[in-house]
């Protein structure tokens, strides 16, 4: 195993990841875009109204900016655990790493970084997706990840989320998080309506889909929620267990739901 390094040569190496998620970076250089020409613009604004003006579309951007990013944010359910684990099957080898898992409206993401990241000659840092939206198969990214020799403590993880796992909260996750991100895009549509009818400007008509939209994103809250009513599924490392609760997304959604 020499020409290998010490490692099994069925193993790939690790993938590089981009250092940012270009969605997010699209989406935020399209609503800045718009912010800032609404700035350009404001001095054409005249009396009392220019301050109210720049209150309301900043206000609606950043709720149109939290309904469309949330779709594609991956931490709606997070948690973190560190253990010592066995890293690879057919491998004696013990590894102390932080396993994080993260569930979102799509699938889940699933994390593994080393203490420190250099152990067994090799670079533990590992970001892997598994998807779980409709026009995707959890069971086939599953069954890629053994192909590829993942390591253990994600394809351990992984399969807690598999049709065929004791578990059975695949099919719970998946349309839950199926019918909250419908709801979103809801959201986002009546959103839309809402700054039309503000630019015309109808302001009761505009308020009354701002209200529409904060509903709708409650109801996305709600469709989410229900997968916690579910026995949760143990996930063992040694004494240590992963236990995940709402994420970043989800806070957001609720305190963006809160100021409309």
């Amino acid at each position: 195993m020499t020409l290998w390094d010490g490692s099994f040569p069925f193993y790939p190496g690790t993938n590089a990841c981009f250092p940012f998620d270009t969605t997010w970076a699209i989406i935020a250089s399209v609503f800045l875009s718009v912010l800032i020409t609404s700035i350009i613009i404001l001095p054409g604004i005249r009396g009392k109204g220019r301050l109210f003006w720049l209150l309301r579309v900043v206000t609606s951007l950043f709720i149109g900016a939290v309904v469309l990013t949330i779709q594609f944010t991956r931490d709606w359910e997070s948690g973190w655990v560190t253990a010592n684990i066995s890293y690879k099957s057919f491998s004696r080898a013990m590894v102390n790493a932080d396993i994080g898992l993260h569930i979102g409206l799509a699938g889940v993401n699933i994390t593994l970084v080393g203490n420190p990241v250099n152990q067994v000659n090799e670079t533990i840092s590992y970001n892997e997706h598994f998807a779980w939206s409709f026009d995707a198969d959890y069971d086939h990214s599953y069954s890629e990840g053994l192909e590829k020799g993942l390591p253990s403590p994600i394809l351990y993880v992984a399969e807690k989320f598999t049709t065929q796992s004791p578990c059975n909260v695949h099919r719970q996750y998946r349309i839950s998080s199926h019918y909250a991100s419908i709801t979103l895009w809801m959201a986002l549509c009546t959103w839309l309506i809402s700054i039309l009818l503000f630019s015309m400007p109808v302001l009761l008509y505009g308020g009354y889909m701002l209200l529409l939209t904060a509903a709708l994103m409650l109801f996305s809250l709600l469709f989410f929620v229900t997968v916690r009513n579910i026995p949760k599924c143990p996930i063992q490392f040694g004494p240590a267990s992963l236990k995940t609760d709402y994420g970043r997304s989800f806070w957001l959604t609720l305190t963006t739901d809160r100021e409309e």
